[in-house]
């Protein structure tokens, strides 16, 4: 169950409750009894494992390498531009 973090608008003082994710998010304050707003706070993000740096993927193999170097080496094919349209007058 996750634990949240509430804020009483009377007293203003903060306190965490454990709620499932079906219960009502009201909730009252164990100090004053008041009516309490729960608080949204941003979640950290931790980046565990690989693939998360730009080093990680720069694998290549040594022959696909080559092969682009020869490639680039030609000339480049022209592309072939779409004939316009021809609109034919009717009498």
């Amino acid at each position: 169950m996750p634990i949240y973090e509430y804020e009483c608008e009377k007293c203003h003082s903060r306190f965490e409750l454990k709620r499932s994710f079906g219960e009502d998010g009201n909730a009252n304050c164990p100090e004053c009894r008041g009516k309490a707003c729960r608080i949204f706070t941003s979640v950290p993000v931790i980046f565990k494992g690989s693939g998360f740096y730009v080093t990680d993927n720069k694998k290549s193999n040594p022959a696909s390498t080559t092969e682009k170097s020869e490639k680039k080496d030609e000339a480049p094919k022209p592309v072939a531009s779409p004939k316009p349209a021809v609109m034919q007058k009717k009498d």
